[in-house]
């Protein structure tokens, strides 16, 4: 990609300079190694980017709505950790990332067909986090989309039918029976809460803990089907489930000052560190590693560090609370990196960050899309998903030691 900004490499070079880096001129590397190998024009437009989402790029045409939310997302914390990046002056972020991040917004409006929208309730609400996120921090302007997106996440609230919000919309979906889940009601909620919405995502989170916490693990489930003879609980557990009921939890806290929430966090943290990680390092997605998956870890990571940075100070434990969380996020950051492979000195992620990534090749066959899910690559490292969440780790990391609030003008 052009006009991006140099990364904050040390001044020395070799692994014994970026051995003593700082968290922050890693993440800065990430993002300089992701955006790179990934953002171009669409359909060689002026004015737009979007991501190829494999890398080395396999085929045309191929694009994920929800991991494009998280590039923005990410973006937005490149630019937010690095202001002084390139002649930012006095203002609190970076405006060439800042502008790169709205060329991606609307590479993607457009790339949608024109809308902000889809089918998928959850994809609906990472776009929306991101969005807002952007507007907030990097002085955008996308108050239609943020309204459209938001609107989406009040409007299918299904109490009477045993829920939450359903995963999907039925124009996408064959089922007679809806699916509610996490994944859809976790970043909605944080999304309703950040947007003046705070009765509907405290009522979100407490249906989520009535309904979606496994008895044994005390982790959050995947979703339940209501069926005419009984709700179906879906037991699976993935990592950014977790997450995402971490962060709606945080900001009501933040909000309400009601110490249900806290309770909450403790509780479901306690879980986080026994059951996703054991040893301090998040664990790789059990499905393959990349496509969908691929996020999952950087998406704990992210609320990890909300939990690290914003819990606050009124409840009870915080200080604890806050150092669990960041010892998740820098121990998993540190793992990343050290298994990271550089490839024309830029850094490449595994998708298990135990392990050591290996080099994307062109062969090998690339994730099918099957029923709105995506799955990995047979090379996982090739998928945008895993690079993404290595990145996001990073500037998970960055935030915790910078020390940066997501609600204090930075």
């Amino acid at each position: 990609m052009d006009s991006w900004p140099t990364a904050h490499r040390p001044a020395a070079s070799g692994a014994a300079a970026w051995a003593s880096a700082s968290p922050n001129d890693r993440a800065a590397d990430a993002a300089h190694a992701v955006a790179t190998r990934h953002l171009r024009r669409l359909l060689r437009l002026p004015g737009t980017r979007i991501a190829d989402v494999t890398w080395p790029k396999r085929k045309a045409g191929s694009w994920h709505y929800w991991w494009h939310a998280h590039f923005v997302d990410t973006l937005v914390d490149a630019a937010v950790h690095r202001p002084s990046g390139s002649a930012s002056g006095d203002r609190s972020f970076d405006p060439l990332v800042a502008g790169a991040t709205d060329l991606l917004l609307r590479g993607i409006r457009l790339r949608n067909r024109g809308r902000w929208i889809n089918n998928y309730y959850d994809d609906m609400a990472w776009l929306g986090l991101a969005v807002e996120r952007a507007d907030r921090k990097l002085e955008l302007s996308h108050l239609r989309a943020q309204e459209a997106l938001t609107g989406q996440m009040l409007a299918p609230w299904a109490p009477e039918a045993g829920g939450g919000i359903p995963w999907r919309n039925k124009k996408a979906s064959n089922e007679s029976d809806p699916f509610f889940n996490a994944p859809a009601n976790g970043p909605a909620a944080i999304l309703l809460a950040r947007t003046g919405h705070v009765e509907r995502a405290a009522a979100m989170c407490d249906w989520i803990d009535a309904t979606l916490v496994d008895p044994e693990s005390k982790l959050i489930i995947d979703g339940i089907r209501p069926r005419p003879g009984g709700t179906e609980r879906v037991k699976a557990i993935y990592t950014y489930c977790q997450g995402v009921v971490l962060g709606a939890e945080t900001e009501l806290l933040r909000l309400t000052g009601d110490a249900v929430h806290a309770e909450r966090v403790d509780r479901l943290l306690g879980a986080v560190e026994r059951r996703v990680a054991p040893d301090g390092i998040i664990k790789a997605a059990p499905f393959g590693g990349g496509g969908d998956g691929g996020l999952f870890a950087g998406i704990l990571a992210r609320y990890l560090a909300l939990v690290a940075t914003d819990l606050p100070d009124s409840a009870p434990g915080a200080a604890d609370l806050r150092r669990r969380a960041a010892t998740i996020v820098t121990t998993s950051a540190e793992a990343a990196w050290t298994h990271r492979l550089d490839v024309d000195g830029s850094p490449v992620f595994g998708h298990d960050w135990r392990t050591p990534a290996r080099m994307p090749v062109s062969g090998g066959a690339a994730g099918k899309t099957v029923d709105g899910a995506t799955q990995s690559s047979q090379m996982p490292e090739q998928d945008l998903s895993v690079q993404l969440s290595g990145w996001m780790v990073l500037e998970a990391a960055a935030a915790v030691d910078l020390g940066l609030s997501e609600h204090v003008l930075n």
